[in-house]
């Protein structure tokens, strides 16, 4: 027999309890018991006036907007209160009845703008949910992934001018300027002069610096111009971030699309170096002396990937050239020294071979294409650092170690875009695209945190006494597979 009655319950006026409304295990649930939420209070008191004014919206409920936001990669803040109208669990989430009114969805627009604009909250609230997963010794910081990736920015790539930027200084360039002059002193050369824009610099943060032709949107001026492969380009902004092997965000830094990796990479080294931190991997495009020399310096061993020769093809590589470290010269695959001539202002040494000699070498053709057959082979100061990291990459281990990247970083990115709305972004400028940032890799961890907190039964009374127990056969485990198998121990972080 056939039942029609669709809009028999439609009009019904029932009691009922809001928290029975949402299931045990409902994701919300177990991530509002995660954490105390009541630290956002301290952490936004002084923005609000103590005695005066009309009392405000909770500054919980306001931080707990953004989260849904991200956490359910909502594509932008009016649809997340659409879905807040309709969906129990979020109003639960935010402490709202059935009956009570949704927050408008410029309400956390105007807040951010009036209260929480350069105050760095959004980066208090990451931290703080990252002593969190500390707390419970869920972090290794002592093997660090650092990679970068492009979210698009809110830019018509058609409304575009193009303008003089002035090349921001590297962060080692006032030692390497030094070592640069040290260095031709002992090689019997005179300090270099100083360029005429350094003797009258003009205005500006970047003064004296080379300028170039850059592209500059019309609408976020503070993104870069992003080349995305060989067919696409857009306007993006580049986001640097850290994990450890199991996947947890340590830090992350936001930066135009079009600074490369190794100008930006101090930014977020600064907020990371002090936490312990043993090894350090990243891609090819951190392999730089600068960054290989701070690294070393600062007892950090860099795992960085080989790089290919960039040589014409038919011609001799760079390694073909063997360097004698004695002598101070290289020594061509004819057997004939390249010797020192200088050293110019980017740091690298010039060893010159003789054009009498080179003009009848039967290798000429695989060697230079020089109009006076004078071959030049170029050192970096800081080579020395780079052999280092080519030590260190051939050390037992450090293959399987790298190749958990895409197991770690390239995981993170990729659960960031797919489930957390963080291929592009709906905001403009980059405050805006760092408190973006911040949120999506806290509710990240944030979920992670809770998730396992909840399977491990640690949301209930007598958390620090679990933990203990769980953390000490974490170790003895670790330290079993260690000592049995070591390959096997790498597989498993």
């Amino acid at each position: 027999m056939m039942t029609q009655n669709k809009d028999k319950k439609r009009g019904q006026i029932q009691i009922f309890c809001m928290d029975d409304m949402v299931p045990q295990d409902h994701l919300l649930r177990i991530i509002d018991k995660a954490i105390d939420w009541n630290f956002i209070y301290g952490l936004v008191v002084d923005k609000y006036s103590p005695d005066n004014g009309r009392p405000s919206m909770d500054p919980v409920m306001l931080i707990k907007l953004p989260f849904i936001q991200y956490l359910y990669g909502i594509k932008s803040m009016r649809q997340t209160v659409k879905e807040i109208e309709v969906n129990v669990a979020y109003r639960w989430f935010l402490g709202l009845e059935m009956m009570d009114k949704v927050p408008h969805f410029s309400t956390f627009g105007k807040n951010y703008t009036r209260r929480f604009k350069d105050t760095g909250l959004f980066e208090q609230i990451f931290s703080h949910i990252l002593q969190e997963c500390y707390k419970f010794k869920l972090i290794d910081p002592s093997e660090v992934f650092v990679d970068s990736t492009h979210v698009k920015a809110r830019a018509n790539n058609k409304k575009m001018q193009k303008r003089i930027a002035q090349e921001e200084a590297l962060f080692f360039e006032d030692l390497l300027k030094k070592e640069i002059n040290e260095d031709r002193e002992a090689h019997g050369k005179r300090p270099l002069k100083e360029k005429d824009d350094d003797n009258n610099p003009p205005s500006g943060p970047s003064s004296g610096k080379e300028e170039k032709t850059i592209k500059t949107s019309t609408s976020d001026p503070e993104s870069g111009w992003f080349h995305k492969g060989e067919h696409k380009s857009v306007f993006a902004y580049a986001v640097q971030t850290a994990c450890d092997k199991n996947g947890w965000i340590l830090g992350y830094s936001v930066h135009p699309g079009n600074h490369h990796d190794s100008r930006s990479f101090k930014f977020l080294y600064d907020k990371i170096k002090e936490i312990g931190i043993k090894t350090l991997i990243a891609d090819a495009g951190y392999k730089t002396p600068g960054i290989a020399k701070l690294l070393i310096d600062d007892g950090i061993k860099p795992l960085l990937p080989y790089r290919c020769p960039m040589t014409k093809k038919g011609f001799f590589k760079k390694y073909e050239y063997v360097y004698d470290e004695y002598y101070d010269c290289y020594i061509c695959p004819n057997n004939q020294v390249l010797s020192y001539r200088t050293t110019n202002r980017d740091g690298y040494r010039e060893y010159k071979s003789s054009g009498m000699v080179c003009e009848n070498c039967p290798y000429l053709a695989q060697c230079t294409e020089s109009r006076d057959h004078v071959k030049v082979v170029t050192r970096h100061i800081w080579e020395p650092y780079l052999e280092k990291c080519e030590d260190i990459r051939h050390t037992l281990g450090m293959k399987e170690l790298y190749s958990l990247r895409k197991e770690t970083i390239e995981r993170v990115f990729a659960s960031a875009k797919e489930n957390h709305g963080f291929r592009y972004t709906q905001m403009f400028g980059k405050a805006r695209m760092e408190m973006k940032a911040g949120l999506t890799f806290a509710c990240m961890n944030l979920k992670k945190l809770a998730k396992l907190k909840a399977k491990w039964g640690l949301l209930e009374e007598g958390e620090p006494l679990k933990i203990s127990i769980l953390y000490t056969i974490r170790l003895i485990r670790e330290k079993w597979l260690w000592d049995t198998n070591p390959r096997a121990a790498l597989s498993t972080v």
